[in-house]
């Protein structure tokens, strides 16, 4: 499940990123705004713009190294 993983990294890295959670069934018009059609899907924005969507269930590890390769943490 990757909902604790971003409630860790969320604690861990914060000052330095923002996490929000959508919940797509209460909000289905934002899904469709970012095209959300996979669960989980993890949007990385940068000044308000898509730099990296991660699809799918991935590792701690995984999601840190996105992180840091794109240089936000």
């Amino acid at each position: 499940m990757v909902a604790p993983i971003i409630e860790q990294l969320s604690t861990e890295l914060a000052g330095r990123i923002r996490v929000a959670k959508l919940n797509v069934d209460e909000n289905p018009h934002s899904a469709a705004n970012w095209r959300i059609s996979s669960l989980p899907t993890l949007l990385v924005l940068s000044r308000g713009r898509e730099v990296r969507r991660l699809v799918g269930a991935m590792p701690r590890e995984a999601i840190l190294q996105e992180l840091t390769r794109l240089g936000l943490v």
